[in-house]
This record gives C-alpha cells, sequence and structure tokens, in this order.
C-alpha cells in the first residue's frame, strides 16, 4: 500500500516524503492513456450492443489477446457476446493499467515495485477468478446441481487448514516407491544432514564420486523424481558414483542454526564423508540453486584454508553475484531484512509456507489462480505432476541463516568481492577456487535469471563451462534425454578470461544444439572422473556403516507447523548460546 500511496503522490507532483526531485508524469502522457482507454471501452460496448463478439481494433492488437491468453481458452469465453465483453474489457483495463503504472516516474527498485503490484492486481481482478463471471464455473455448477461448489468450498477448507493452495494430487506420490526411488543408502546423518550413497548399476564407476548438494529451501529428491527423469540416475548410468546431502527440515530446536553451520555441518561435512568413504584423492560437485551458493561459499572456505578442494563443481541456476536478483529483488531491501533480523535473526524459522507464497506470487497466473479456479470455483481435484509434488514439499530455514543469506547475497552483494565477506572463521574469496567450473542456467528462469548466474563465470577461478537451457528455473534442469525436448546453447570449453563481460554477447556466439543438456555435462564430468575402479559391494566402510535405506528420515519430515518468529527472541538467543559449539553428529 505504501508503494501505491509513493506513486499516486507522485502522481499529483508531490515528492514523497524522504524523496527529493521526484517528477510528475507527463500530463500529455496521462491525458493519452485516458483517451485511448475510454474510447477503445466506448467501441467494445459498442460492438457488444450491436450483438458483436468479434474485439474492436484497439483490443484485437493487444499483445494478449482473447483468443490466446490460458484464462480465456474455453469456447464458453466466446460463444456469448456478454462474456466476449467481459474478457476484451478487462484485458483493456490490464493493459491500461500496466501502462499507468509504468509512466509514474520511479526509479530502478521502486519502479519495478510498482510495475510487479499492477500486475499482481490485475492479474487477481481477472473475471475468470469469480464465479459470478466466470461462464464454466456457472456452467459447471447448473450441470452438477451445485455439487462443484460445494466440492470447491471443501477444497478450499481444507487448504485453508494446510496455509497453502493444494497444486497436485499429493496422495499420488509416495517417497521410495514413485519418488526418490533411486536405490542406496543413508551412511551418515547429524542434526542438519544425512548423506545418500546410491548403489552403482554397473562393475565398473567412476574413482571420484559425485556429490550433489541440493537447495536447503526444497527436498533434494528434485534431483531423484521418477525413474524416467532423475538426474542422479543419468549420472549412475553414466558411471558417476554419486552421493546425494539430504538437508534435515528444521525445526524448534534447529531454529539457531546458522549459515556457517550450514557450510561447516552441511556441505563440507558431506564432501568430506563422501571422499573418505571413496577413498579417492577429490571428490566433484554439485548445487543446484541456493545449494550452488552453499557449494561455492564452502569452496571458498577450503580455499581460505588451503584444504583440497573438489576436481571440479557444478553450478546449476545458481547466484554468486547477486547483483541482478529479478524479481525476487523486489522483496528485499534494507527495512524489510532489519525487520527479518529483529524478529528471526537470533532465532526462530521462516516458515516453508511463507517462502512458497513468494516463490508462486512471481507466477501468479500459473501457479495461483488457476487452481482457485479449479480447486475452488470448478470443485476439481488437481492432477498428480511428481514437479508440483515436490514445489509443495518446502522445509523452514533457521531465522540466524536466512537473516545472513539476505542481507550479505541478496542486499549487500559480498560474496563475489575478494575477502568482503567472512564464514566458517576465514575470509572468502571465490576468484580462489581455481578449478574446473560447469555453469547451467535456463533462459526464462524467473527465480535465477540466467544472465545472473552468467556472473559466476568471474567470480570464480579455473576454466569455465557455461550453457544455456531453455524453460525455467525447474524444467530447465530436470530435462531427461529421453523426452527429446527443448534445446541448449553453448560455446566451447575457455577459460573465463576468453568469455564476454556480457552475457548477450556470449549468447550471440553461442551454438544452439537440440535436446537435453545433460549427456553433454556428463561428459564433460568424466574428464574429471580421475579414471575407473570397481563399484564397491555395499556402501559405506568400517567408520560410516549404513543407518537406513534411502531416502531416509529427513527427506520424509514435513514442514512442522512453527511459524516465522514464533521463537521469542530472548529464549532464542538462550539456547542459541547454549549451542553455539555448533551441530552434533
Amino acid at each position: 500500500m505504501d508503494l501505491w500511496a509513493r506513486a499516486a503522490a507522485q502522481g499529483a507532483g508531490v515528492a514523497p516524503v524522504g524523496q527529493t526531485g521526484a517528477q510528475s508524469p507527463d500530463p500529455q502522457r496521462l491525458a493519452q492513456l485516458q483517451r485511448d482507454y475510454l474510447e477503445a471501452q466506448a467501441n467494445l460496448w459498442m460492438s457488444a450492443l450491436a450483438g458483436s463478439v468479434d474485439a474492436p481494433r484497439e483490443a484485437a492488437t493487444e499483445p494478449k489477446k482473447a483468443q490466446a491468453d490460458r484464462r480465456f481458452t474455453s469456447a464458453k469465453w466466446h460463444e456469448h457476446p456478454y462474456y466476449s465483453y467481459l474478457v476484451q474489457s478487462y484485458q483493456l483495463a490490464e493493459r491500461f493499467y500496466g501502462e499507468l503504472a509504468a509512466s509514474i516516474p520511479l526509479q530502478g527498485r521502486d519502479r519495478e515495485r510498482l510495475l510487479f503490484a499492477a500486475r499482481q492486481w490485475t492479474d487477481a481482478l481477472s473475471p475468470a477468478n469469480f464465479a459470478a463471471t466466470n461462464p464454466e464455473v456457472l456452467s459447471r455448477a447448473l450441470e452438477s446441481k451445485g455439487e462443484s461448489l460445494t466440492r470447491g468450498i471443501a477444497n478450499l477448507i481444507a487448504d485453508t487448514a494446510k496455509g497453502r493452495i493444494t497444486q497436485t494430487n499429493e496422495s499420488a506420490f509416495e517417497l521410495g516407491r514413485d519418488l526418490a526411488s533411486t536405490p542406496g543408502n543413508v551412511v551418515y546423518e547429524n542434526a542438519l544432514i544425512q548423506l545418500i550413497q546410491y548403489l552403482p548399476p554397473c562393475a565398473q564407476i567412476a574413482k571420484r564420486p559425485l556429490v550433489m548438494v541440493p537447495p536447503c529451501i526444497n527436498k533434494f529428491y528434485i534431483l531423484d523424481l521418477q525413474p524416467e527423469n532423475s538426474l542422479v540416475r543419468h549420472a549412475l548410468a553414466a558411471g558417476h558414483a554419486v552421493f546425494m546431502l539430504s538437508w534435515r527440515n528444521p525445526g524448534a530446536s534447529e531454529a539457531h542454526l546458522t549459515w556457517d553451520d550450514y557450510l561447516e555441518h552441511g556441505v563440507l561435512q558431506a564432501l568430506a564423508v563422501a571422499r573418505e568413504i571413496s577413498g579417492a584423492d577429490q571428490v566433484n560437485a554439485l548445487g543446484f540453486c541456493v545449494g550452488g551458493t552453499l557449494l561455492g561459499a564452502a569452496l571458498g572456505v577450503l580455499a581460505a584454508r588451503g584444504a583440497t578442494l573438489p576436481a571440479s563443481a557444478t553450478y546449476l541456476a545458481a547466484m554468486h553475484d547477486f547483483a541482478d536478483t529479478g524479481q525476487l529483488g523486489l522483496f528485499i531491501d534494507d527495512a524489510s531484512v532489519r525487520m527479518r533480523e529483529a524478529t528471526l535473526g537470533g532465532g526462530g524459522l521462516l516458515a516453508a509456507a511463507e517462502l512458497s507464497s513468494v516463490f508462486s506470487a512471481l507466477r501468479a497466473n500459473d501457479l495461483i489462480w488457476p487452481y482457485v479456479v479449479h480447486n475452488y470455483l470448478l470443485g476439481e481435484q488437481p492432477a498428480a505432476f511428481d514437479l508440483l509434488h515436490w514445489n509443495s514439499d518446502g522445509t523452514n530455514l533457521p531465522g540466524p541463516m536466512y537473516c545472513y543469506y539476505l542481507r550479505n547475497m541478496y542486499l549487500e552483494n559480498k560474496l563475489r568481492i575478494p575477502g568482503a565477506l567472512s564464514a566458517c572463521g576465514v575470509k572468502l574469496d571465490l576468484s580462489a577456487v581455481a578449478i574446473p567450473s560447469f555453469y547451467f542456467a535456463a533462459q526464462e528462469d524467473h527465480i535465477v535469471p540466467w544472465r545472473t548466474a552468467y556472473r559466476s563465470l568471474r567470480v570464480f577461478g579455473g576454466d569455465k563451462t557455461f550453457v544455456l537451457g531453455a524453460s525455467g528455473h525447474v524444467a530447465g534442469v530436470i530435462n531427461p534425454p529421453a523426452k527429446g525436448r527443448r534445446s541448449y546453447s553453448i560455446d566451447e570449453p575457455q577459460r573465463v578470461t576468453t568469455y564476454p563481460e556480457d552475457a548477450e554477447d556470449w549468447l550471440r556466439q553461442a551454438s544452439a544444439r537440440p535436446g537435453s543438456w545433460w549427456p553433454c555435462w556428463t561428459a564433460w564430468l568424466g574428464q574429471h572422473s580421475g579414471g575407473a575402479r570397481k563399484a564397491p559391494a555395499r556402501a559405506g566402510n568400517r567408520k560410516y556403516r549404513i543407518i537406513e535405506a534411502a531416502p531416509g528420515r529427513y527427506v520424509r519430515e514435513p514442514a512442522p507447523d512453527y511459524a516465522a518468529g514464533a521463537a521469542a527472541p530472548a529464549l532464542a538467543r538462550k539456547r542459541n548460546a547454549a549451542k553455539r559449539k555448533g551441530v552434533k553428529s
């Protein structure tokens, strides 16, 4: 609301408090926008009175045509002049408010926040989102004699109790059976992680194992979904020994954990145990999303300590230079970070449901409103979809860890600057991580913009390979070869000094290839495998014995019913002081 108030103040030619030099919108531009909008609405109304369902010229030239908008694909929207009028009138208003917001002379993030807010409001006001203006909903209610509405209300009540919108048939999948079913064993655990060692399907495997670090804001099985789209199985089939870090879903007893805990007792411990079990001189490492950020920081710790680094690192849709964080950055400023530090910095949890709602809001027309319509207005049950099942299975985050991440990465962007950030008792310099690295980014990623992922090339040392895939943050990464879908762009492996500074310059010279990027990556990884060895007969060793079968207990833990900041700061600080020595095995 404050953002709209500031915009309105500027629209009246009044500079908001604390801001000088604000300019009023161009009066002629505003007047022209209003004239065009009113004229288009008048023409549309006259067409409706004449019984025509065709859009007038002003509406027909819109980028989001009535027939192309997925919200209005049903024939019922176009069979009757009334509903056709609703669609076209709404789309004219949608364009008008977008252009009106764009005309407000705000700069930088304030401008982007206003445009984002305008999209949120216009998306919410779509006639598809209301029973009285949605012909599909009314038709279904009449046909079912009101039963569809009864089911919809029941769905709404159930989702209200869960605190989130159901996006998939959650009873269709079971961990260990349908998802995360690759055979393996948990060979190590502490209060923060379990480490899974997968059983190789072949007699010979790479000497150097691959250690996967998934995002800590979701469960690891995004990398081990169903057998046909499991990156774990693909790597195993290519002859790589694979270990998987499985983050614990933190509850009240883990609410004190810090960023350093996630590095020391999470990533670094997993790398060390995998190396001990395999007996290899080095491991290879992979990090996805924030798991990639954690991996990069952990390798910075190893470099500062003069310890052995992995033979290679793979970063999937990960950020290390946070100069441009896309729409996620719109939620973060100094005031919001200070608020989080005051409520969570001394202890407490950021609830998984809160994180989920933020990510869904970035793509509201894909992840919110379609489910409102289908679940609550049409009374349907969502279909089974493994990616959305994983997306709904979130994790909490400890407040101290989360606050450190917000301030030092998103707000102050220190990770990229040598010596600007300390972790685990050392100053970080990621340029000292001079090992071969593979970077994957997705062209339509709304969480890690691909140009931001490209910036990592300038942060690390060593040889680089950058690949740009199609689709978004998750679907771009999970693209198995058997599907024969999408494409990717790649340049020949080369040193970072030969990569253009501008991502667009790189894209112009890169080569496009059809299909999945997975085979390209496993071929690259094979160059750093250290040769082959006989596959072990069983998981673990004398020191690290099998604890339980994969996927393990930690991944099955749902997000505890624990509200953000629920732990009183004084109590959290007391518990934090008692546990400051770290995570015990």
